[in-house]
C-alpha cells in the first residue's frame, strides 16, 4: 500500500528568520528550487510525512500541537494544502500533478541559464573575501573619495561629447557596461557564498523589455535579515568596485572613454536602487521588513488607506512596523507609477516622431565615418536602445488591457 510522503528532493529549511509576520512562517524548498512558506501546522505535518500511515501521522501531529487530529483531518491537509504546493504526494500515495512556477507581478521573464549552480558557486568563491568588513569599509571609503574627485575636478560633459563622436568608443562603452552588469551579478552570488548559502544559476533574460542579467539567490531566504540585505546590496557594491577599477584606468591613461563608462555604471547603480520595480532596491525594502512579495499588498493597502475598508487577513498577519513600511511603499509606488505612465503616454507621440527622425539620421550616417563597420554596428545598437522604451510601454500596457477586456466581456455577457 502506497503511503503519503514528501516529493523526492524537497528540503525542510526551517523558520523564516526576522520575518515581518506575527506568526513566522517556515520555509520548504521544492525540488525545482522554489521556496514555499508554510504556517507552523503544515510544516509540522510535512516533517511528519516520513513514510508512515496517515493514522500514525495524525497521532504525532496531535502530540506535537496539543490539538486533536483525526486521520481524515490529515488527509484533508495533505490533499488540499501540501499537494497543490507541489510538496507531497496525495494521501493515498499517488503522485501530485505538475506544479507551475509562480508568475509574480512585474517578474523577470524569458530566462536563459548561462552558468550552472556549480560554476556560480566556484566563481562566487573567488570574490567572497571582498565582503570582509574591513575590506568593505576600505572600498566604500575609496569609492567616496573617487566620486568626490571625479565630480569636482573632471569635465564629464566634454568626455561624453568626445566618446559619442566615435563609433568605436561607443561600442567599448557598451562592452564595459555589459561587463559591469555581469560583475554586478557576481556580487550577488559572492554575497550568498560569504553568508554560507549556495547561489543558484546565472544567466540572462528580459525584464519587461530590457535585456538583463540575473543570479538566482533564492537561497538567501535561509539567512537572517543582515545576510539577505548583504546579498541584495552585493551587486551595487561590486558596481562600486568596478568604478574604482575604471577610475584607476582613467588615472593611468587619461582616456575620456573611462569617464563615460563610469557614468553608465552610475546609471546602473541608480536604477538598481529604485524600489519601484523588481530591482535590488525593491528586494532591500522587502528583506528589511521581512515580507518577500510586496506587490501583493498593493490592493489590501489601498482598500485600507484610501477606501477606509477594514483590514483583510493578509494585513492582519503582518507585524505593526512592517505594515507601516509596506503602506508607505505602496503610497509612494502607486502615484510614482501612475505619474511615470502618464508622462510616457503624454509624450509618446513626440517620442515616436523624434525616434523616427533619429533612426533615419543614424541610417544615413552609419557608414559615413572612417569606420564603416563599427559605425553601422554602433548605429544598430542605438536604434535598439531607442525602440526598447516604446516596445516596453506596449508590453507593459498589454497585460492590464487584456485583463480589462476580459472583465468587460464578463460584465457585458448575458446571465
Amino acid at each position: 500500500m502506497a503511503l503519503p510522503a514528501l516529493v523526492a528532493g524537497t528540503e525542510l529549511v526551517g523558520e523564516f528568520e526576522d520575518s515581518g509576520y506575527r506568526e513566522p512562517p517556515h520555509l520548504v524548498c521544492r525540488p525545482d528550487g522554489q521556496v514555499v512558506r508554510l504556517p507552523a501546522l503544515l510544516y509540522q505535518l510535512a516533517r511528519a510525512l516520513d513514510g508512515r500511515p496517515v493514522a500514525q501521522v495524525a497521532e504525532q501531529l496531535s502530540a506535537e500541537t496539543g490539538r486533536r487530529f483525526a486521520a481524515e483531518h490529515v488527509v484533508f491537509l495533505i490533499d488540499k494544502k501540501l499537494v497543490p504546493l507541489g510538496l507531497s504526494t496525495y494521501s493515498d500515495g499517488s503522485p501530485p500533478p505538475p506544479t507551475a512556477k509562480p508568475d509574480p507581478f512585474l517578474s523577470f521573464r524569458f530566462r536563459l541559464a548561462v552558468l550552472p549552480e556549480r560554476a556560480t558557486w566556484f566563481l562566487a568563491g573567488l570574490f567572497a573575501w571582498l565582503f570582509r568588513p574591513v575590506l568593505v569599509l576600505l572600498a566604500l571609503g575609496a569609492f567616496a573619495y573617487g566620486e568626490t574627485w571625479l565630480w569636482l575636478t573632471q569635465d564629464t560633459g566634454a568626455a561624453l561629447r568626445s566618446v559619442l563622436s566615435s563609433p568605436a568608443d561607443v561600442l567599448l562603452v557598451v562592452v564595459l557596461a555589459v561587463a559591469s552588469c555581469v560583475f554586478h551579478e557576481m556580487g550577488h552570488g559572492a554575497a550568498c557564498r560569504y553568508g554560507g548559502v549556495r547561489p543558484g544559476e546565472m544567466g540572462c533574460g528580459v525584464y519587461l523589455v530590457w535585456p538583463a542579467f540575473y543570479t538566482d539567490i533564492t537561497s538567501s531566504y535561509r539567512l537572517g535579515r543582515a545576510g539577505r540585505i548583504r546579498a541584495d546590496l552585493g551587486g551595487v557594491y561590486f558596481n562600486a568596485l568596478f568604478v574604482l577599477g575604471l577610475l584607476g584606468l582613467y588615472g593611468a591613461t587619461g582616456n575620456p572613454l573611462m569617464l563615460v563608462a563610469i557614468l553608465s555604471v552610475h546609471l546602473e547603480m541608480i536604477q538598481q536602487l529604485l524600489p519601484t520595480l523588481r530591482f535590488d532596491g525593491y528586494y532591500i525594502v522587502a528583506d528589511l521588513v521581512g515580507i518577500p512579495d510586496l506587490f501583493k499588498y498593493i490592493a489590501p493597502i489601498l482598500r485600507r488607506v484610501v477606501l477606509r475598508r477594514p483590514q483583510d487577513e493578509s494585513l492582519k498577519a503582518l507585524k505593526r512596523w512592517p505594515q507601516i513600511v509596506v503602506a508607505a511603499w505602496v503610497l509612494f509606488l502607486v502615484p510614482a507609477l501612475v505619474l511615470q505612465l502618464g508622462l510616457v503616454l503624454a509624450n509618446l507621440p513626440q517620442l515616436l516622431r523624434t525616434d523616427w527622425q533619429t533612426i533615419r539620421l543614424l541610417a544615413e550616417h552609419a557608414g559615413a565615418s572612417g569606420y564603416p563597420v563599427l559605425g553601422t554596428v554602433a548605429a544598430c545598437l542605438q536604434v535598439v536602445l531607442l525602440t526598447l522604451p516604446v516596445v516596453g510601454v506596449t508590453l507593459a500596457l498589454a497585460r492590464p488591457a487584456r485583463a480589462l477586456a476580459r472583465g468587460a466581456k464578463r460584465w457585458l455577457s448575458p446571465g
